[in-house]
């Protein structure tokens, strides 16, 4: 049996009419660059989030680059940001020549360590990334407590680059900080057929700056106030994304039966072999990822990826240790629970479309890895 890590083959095929003549519809119209379904995806997934604006970027990436430059924030600021997660979100903060500060993480859920949250505040902090990382929501609450009571104003940003429809309390992510990123990255829960990506805020100079900066820092067009970056969501990406929208919370609904099948199985292998992820009251995951813990990782992988299993990490080096942030002087042994952590989390497969056959054959390799080691 051969189980990719992501189908996106089969998951067009559910959705290929509709995909189809939105594609069409933007090839007849000819508008290319921020036409009408742009327009529309953005007032559409806005209205989801719930929050009053929406603007398109060309990837979450940029959505975390150009929210953090519409904050004007004065150079030798710090941001805060956990130092388990994708390496874009600390460079979101290094793009705009500000110092990333990095937090060691949570190993109940992934998230930042509050604690150390605590230590690493200084009066040159200005803001705190809240990574909802794996579709699993921070701890939003705490980490705002945390941040009231400096003495400075310090702002919370979203980063819910893998969160679409994930909740906190009853709210939607995106709706907790100063802007939210969302990426568009194909295989996220909500993919575009290429990158994408968008900042959601109900602060509206914040959407106004991002307006302009997103296309050359121009109010109208050859009238530029500052200095801008090409940066839009093009109307065929915008048109794919409207149509997958209303299947979202479909398969998000998927995402979870198919999470707790693989937590019901392997919860019953032994507790000192594998960790399955903890399931919170008041924060419901969308599982962008299905991430245990290990023992024996590297051989587990190896032995999933001979029987066909696509099995990834997500990540195998905490961003402390990059070495592209080395000039910041962190050292082996600075966050030792990311550090751990990272030896022992693989990423099984997961897609709406997973079978329970699948699933069951791939529980049933995890189970002959460990008989036979």
């Amino acid at each position: 049996m051969q189980i990719p890590f992501v189908d996106l083959k089969t998951q067009y095929q559910t959705i290929r009419k509709d995909i189809n003549k939105a594609i069409s519809t933007v090839i007849n119209t000819s508008q290319f660059i921020q036409g009408e379904e742009t327009k529309r995806f953005e007032e559409e997934f806005g209205k989801y989030i719930s929050t009053k604006y929406c603007l398109g970027v060309n990837s979450g990436t940029d959505a975390l680059i150009l929210g953090i430059r519409a904050l004007g924030l004065p150079s030798g600021s710090e941001i805060i940001v956990p130092a388990n997660t994708f390496i874009a979100t600390a460079l979101a903060v290094s793009e705009n020549d500000l110092k990333p500060v990095f937090v060691d993480i949570d190993e109940t859920d992934y998230g930042m360590e509050l604690s150390d949250l605590k230590r690493k505040i200084t009066s040159r902090t200005r803001a705190v990334i809240a990574v909802h990382l794996y579709g699993q929501p921070e701890k939003l609450d705490e980490i705002k407590k945390i941040i009231k009571k400096s003495k400075q104003k310090i702002y919370l940003i979203e980063d819910a680059c893998q969160a679409h429809g994930a909740f906190y309390k009853t709210k939607l992510v995106g709706n907790f900080g100063i802007f939210a990123a969302f990426s568009f990255y194909p295989g996220k829960n909500l993919g575009a057929y290429g990158d994408g990506g968008a900042i959601v805020t109900n602060d509206k100079k914040i959407a106004e700056k991002v307006k302009f900066l997103r296309e050359y820092g121009q109010k109208k067009k050859y009238y530029h106030i500052t200095v801008g970056v090409n940066s839009r969501l093009d109307s065929l990406q915008a048109a794919i994304l409207k149509v997958k929208l209303k299947h979202l919370d479909k398969w998000n609904g998927k995402r979870q039966e198919i999470a707790k099948i693989y937590s019901t199985l392997l919860d019953k292998l032994s507790p000192h072999i594998l960790y399955t992820p903890k399931i919170f009251k008041d924060r419901q995951s969308v599982f962008h990822l299905y991430v245990v813990r290990v023992k024996k990782r590297d051989g587990l992988l190896k032995y999933l990826q001979e029987n066909g299993i696509q099995a990834l990490i997500h990540y195998p080096t905490p961003l402390h240790l990059q070495k592209t942030y080395s000039f910041l002087g962190y050292k082996k042994g600075d966050l030792p629970i990311v550090e751990g952590v990272a030896e022992q989390i693989i990423s099984l497969p997961i897609f709406p479309d997973l079978t329970k056959k699948q699933i069951k054959y791939i529980v049933k390799k995890i189970a002959d890895f460990y008989e036979k080691n």
